[in-house]
This record gives structure tokens, sequence and C-alpha cells, in this order.
């Protein structure tokens, strides 16, 4: 058994609790409670464990006794223990009422196939196992879920090495920082060769962020954990003063959440030069301010059109960006990939200059949206998609690339127009006289003849449906 089925077979049992009322979102939440006691015996880990708290020990319950123990086992690790475990369980509740039901999700979970599990690793089960939830529409967890296809492209863009301070400030599940520390292990042969303190900054300090959703963050440490990575991982409002302490980073890599901070008030950190009650600006301004000014920090960043045409503050700290940092790369992304499906989202591509002011010389723009096809569930957004943009993205002189998708603005043309990066898009092939309607020269006239020919047109269409009896 492979671990897509077994991902399949854990997904599943959520059917047990439907009369418990339980949501999808509580159901992942609740099986990480139990998996992480699952893993650890599998894993030989659970020496954190207090003894008379681990697997064996609940397995063996029944009934009322069983939920009872369930109980007093969440709240001892979440009280009593320290370290990784009291992180994990801090807070945790059961949702599930029916004795029944637990007992049936615990005596199938022990009766997966984990030798298999193992072999292909407990952390990529972990992650299909949050990956389908993000996928189900009614789990709501598609926001706390970027599309692996686009993590892994902006990873391999931004390319993380062996040293690096990583560091996403919404985090999650952790899922770019995995994908970071895979890449540094897939890309990296030294790393073979680095010494215990380099091999302990690897596992405790490379890899950290930071997540404001108290079950996100559970989640996030787990996924972590099953991934051998040990960094920080804080549960707090990267937008508070908390997130003040967050700096000097090599490499970012985050999704920020899509929004307006509640009631429209301005964010509560006090260093930001340009707060606004927009979300993505605030984190925008945090990002490029968190990296080290060295020339070489990077980062790549999803943010939402609005980001690159909003007036005011939004047009000052897009002039700040492009004077602290080279803003090199904006990729245009297709619609439909991610939870809010009418949402137009970019991933902004930059590295910290070591002055502050005329980093950004010119911005290319690559069109991954127009004339392309409907993403969803359907007809998933894959790696293949990307290569043009790869290829473009990574030659060594971008002036010779002949791709009409790819397209550059000088800093002096984006400042004539007020500092707006809503640039870069190709015609859409799938409005109608798009030349004809799009020419300076056409009078008004004109066009008011031609939507009136389309109306009578359609009249007339109507009209003939009618006398075949397909019209109402």
């Amino acid at each position: 058994m492979n671990n897509q089925e077994i991902v399949a077979k854990l997904w599943n049992l959520c059917n047990v609790l439907r009369d418990d009322g339980i949501t999808y979102h509580q159901y992942v939440t609740e099986l990480t409670y139990i998996l992480f006691l699952k893993m650890a015996k599998e894993t030989d880990t659970d020496g954190q464990i207090p003894e008379n708290y681990r697997w064996d020990v609940l397995v063996k319950k029944q009934g009322v006794e069983l939920k009872r123990f369930y109980n007093e086992l969440l709240n001892h690790l979440g009280e009593k223990c320290t370290g990784r475990i009291r992180e994990i369980y801090y807070g945790a509740r059961s949702n599930i009422d029916e004795p029944k039901n637990l007992e049936k999700i615990i005596t199938s979970i022990d009766a997966l196939d984990w030798f298999s599990a193992k072999e292909e690793g407990l952390g990529n089960l972990y992650e299909g196992l949050l990956e389908k939830n993000a996928n189900e529409k009614k789990s709501g967890a598609g926001q706390y879920f970027t599309p692996r296809v686009l993590i892994n492209v902006m990873t391999k863009l931004t390319a993380p090495q062996p040293g690096e301070k990583c560091n996403d400030p919404a985090c999650g599940t952790f899922g770019f920082m995995i994908a970071a520390d895979r890449y540094v292990k897939d890309h990296a042969d030294e790393l073979f060769n680095l010494s215990l303190e380099e091999q302990e900054f690897q596992k405790y300090k490379a890899f950290t962020g930071c997540e404001l959703v108290h079950d996100a963050h559970r989640l996030a440490l787990m996924n972590a954990m099953l991934h051998d990575i040990e960094g920080q991982i804080m549960l707090a409002d990267t937008l508070s003063n908390q997130g003040k302490a967050m700096k000097n980073f090599d490499v970012v890599l985050t999704n920020p959440p899509f929004g307006t901070k509640k009631g429209g008030e301005r964010t509560t950190r006090d260093d930001l030069v340009y707060p606004s009650s927009n979300k993505q600006l605030n984190f925008l301004q945090h990002i490029y301010r968190s990296l080290e000014a060295n020339g070489k920090a990077r980062a790549a960043i999803v943010l939402p059109d609005n980001v690159l045409f909003a007036d005011g503050d939004g047009a000052s700290i897009r002039a700040d960006l492009m004077d602290k940092c080279n803003l090199h790369t904006i990729l245009r992304l297709p619609t439909g990939i991610f939870y809010a499906q009418g949402v137009k989202t970019n991933v902004l591509f930059f590295t910290r200059g070591k002055t502050e002011k005329g980093n950004t010389k010119e911005v290319w723009f690559y069109d991954l949206r127009t004339n392309m096809p409907s993403f969803g569930k359907t007809n998933p957004l894959k790696e293949e998609h990307f290569e043009d943009f790869i290829n473009a993205y990574t030659a060594e002189d971008r002036t010779k690339v002949q791709d009409k998708r790819f397209s550059f603005y000088s800093r002096e043309q984006i400042k004539e127009k007020n500092n707006s990066l809503d640039l870069g898009l190709i015609r859409d092939d799938s409005i109608l006289d798009y030349d004809d309607l799009q020419d300076p020269a056409q009078s008004g006239e004109e066009v008011i003849a031609q939507l009136e020919e389309a109306v009578d047109l359609i009249q007339s269409v109507v009209k003939e449906l009618r006398s075949l009896g397909g019209v109402d």
C-alpha cells in the first residue's frame, strides 16, 4: 500500500465523524493528535512522551474509558510536557463525542500498512493528508495551502543554500519551508560534508516561520517534525510588534493571507513606514525589510493584483520596494489555482540591495494568465505549465528570449505610471474585435454601430428559435 492509498483511507475515516458534526478541518486536527502518537511509535521517537500516554497504552482502551483517557492524554501532553510535544498539544480539545467513533479511528489507524508508509516517508504521507484537506472545498483549508507545484517552482528559482536562513512569515502548514529543506538536501552535495555544528544549524535554525491561526500552527509543527526540521515556528501575528524580531533572512518564501484587517484598522506594527489596512501591503513591507541588506538575500512572494496598482500608500510601498530591492521579475499567475477562484495573483521575485536607493532598473513580466486554460480540481496546475517561464527567468540574456509572454518596463516607465506594476499582460484572444475596440482612431459612432448590428443579430436568432419552439 503506497502513501496515496493510505491518505485515501485516512480521509475516508472522516465519514465516521459526520454524525458528531465535525468539520473537515477539525478532523485533520483531530487526526494530528492521534497520528503524532502512532508516528512517534513507528519512528522510535516517543521517548519524549510520558510512558503512560504513548500509543501502546491508547490503543488498548475501549468505549467510555477510551474517551476519558484520550481527553486526559490531550490535557497532560499540552500542559505537563515540554518542547514540541507541548507546542503541538497545547490547548488541544477533542471534538469527538461518540466513544465508538474515536475507537474506530484509532483501530483503523493502527491497522494501516505503516511499513510501506515509512518507506515512502511519514512526512510525505502527512503532506498528502494536508493537500487532500486543502483540495476539499468544504473544508475551507485552501487558504492555508499553496499548490505544491507553485511552491516547488518558487523554491527552485530562489535556490536556498546550506547555511542560509529561510523564513515564511505566514507559514500556514509550513509547506514552503519543507520545500526549501528538500531543495537544499537534493541539490547540495556538500551537505553531507557539513560539520556537526553546521548540521545542527540546518535542523534547528535554517528554516523558521510564523503562523497566526492556532490549528494551522499545530499542523505546521507536526509537518516540520515529520521532516526532521526543528526550527522556530512562532504562534504570533507577523504584523504585530512580535514580527519585528523576524529579520536578517537570506531567503523568504511565502503566500500571505488575502484581505484587509477587520474593521479596516491598520497594523499594530510600529516600525512600518507605510502602515495600511491592506494586509498584503503590510506583509510586503515586512518581507523586504526582513531581508539581509547584502545584495544576495532574496524573496518570492504570492500577492493579489491589488498590490500592484493600489494608490496612496500602495504606490509609496512599491516605490520603496524598488528602491531597496531589485524587483527583477513578476509572474502573472493564472486564475482558479487558489481557494478563492476569482482572485488574481502574482509572484514577485526580488533581491535586497546593499543600498537603500535605486536598486531596480527594470522589471520583467511574464504573463501566465492570459489565454490560459481554466485550472481547478479537474485540470490541476502542473510543473510543465511553468517550463517556458522558467526558461525565460533563467536565461543568461533575457533580451534574447523569444516569448510574447515575456516583456519588461524600465524604472522610468513605471514611475510615469504612478509606480503601478499592473503591467505585462498580453492581448486576450477571448475578447471579440479586440483590435477594433482598442483602436484610438475608431470613432464612437462606429463602435455604437457595431454594437447595434450585434444586437440586431441576437434578436433575429432569438426570434427564429421562438418560431421553432426552442425558447420560452
